[in-house]
């Protein structure tokens, strides 16, 4: 390989790199975020452990991922054998755990799935109606994903607000707007005319599969282009890193 194809790839795997180090940034502030935001699902799901690892994975991947941009780049610019094959090695290593933790979520997707009933389940049957910081996570999915309880509206069968009360009482989010008239409150329970409740008939669960699969094609998108992505810079690396045949320790800066 020639110098001038030497010093393009060693540049084009710098500005990889750097690019690599902004993605494991952005990995771990989405999982910071998960973890410590009050407004989204993952309030619902903070009493589960697994969801908890979940969010400290994420964390980890994403400071894995700028530690290792930072090592590529520092291999590419200063033309480092030891960097280099590091970074490849690690890249692989990534490569495969993908794959294999892609593989493990479809063939236990209904392990997962009953999972996730089991802490919705505990959400709804201690549902006070007292507006706190999981009820209006919960609120709002139901009231945006137009959907009642994770698997149907007999979710809410067990909650004790409406097991004990007189009244017909029944979670205002779950509120079919096509079936009723005047305002729908945001949060809390509403009084029913009669036994049946006008409520969306569909679950939670079967919306969020139903996005899952309209959106099926934009997430595979993004996987197979973090796939590509990693191939390219395993390439990158390995092909500089047989063309450097004497290494200058000197150039590497010691602070």
């Amino acid at each position: 390989m020639g110098k001038g194809c030497i010093k393009a790839t060693k540049y084009f795997l710098f500005l990889f790199n750097l690019i690599f180090f902004l993605f494991g940034a952005v990995i771990m502030g989405f999982g910071l975020w998960l973890l410590l935001d009050n407004q989204s699902f993952i309030v619902v799901l903070n009493n589960s452990t697994p969801v908890k690892v979940a969010c400290y994975i994420l964390i980890g991947v994403g400071a894995f991922s700028m530690l290792m941009g930072f090592l590529g780049c520092l291999g590419a610019i200063y033309e480092v054998r030891c960097l280099l094959g590091l970074y490849f090695t690690c890249l692989l290593l990534i490569l495969l755990a993908q794959i294999a933790a892609g593989a493990l979520i479809y063939f236990q997707k209904e392990v997962l799935n009953v999972e996730m009933s089991k802490i919705v389940s505990k959400v709804l049957d201690n549902y006070p109606g007292n507006n706190s910081t999981t009820e209006q996570a919960w609120d709002f999915i139901q009231k945006n994903m137009e959907c009642c309880g994770w698997d149907g509206r007999q979710d809410w069968s067990g909650n004790m607000v409406i097991i004990n009360s007189s009244r017909l009482l029944f979670p205002c989010t779950c509120q079919n707007a096509s079936l009723t008239s005047g305002n729908i409150s945001d949060s809390g329970f509403c009084e029913a005319l009669t036994p049946d409740w006008p409520v969306y008939d569909v679950g939670c669960a079967a919306t969020v599969e139903s996005w899952l699969l309209t959106n099926i094609g934009v997430v595979l998108g993004i996987c197979l282009a973090v796939a590509l992505i990693e191939l390219l810079g395993m390439i990158l690396s390995i092909c500089l890193c047989r063309n450097i045949r004497n290494e200058d320790y000197t150039k590497v800066p010691k602070y």
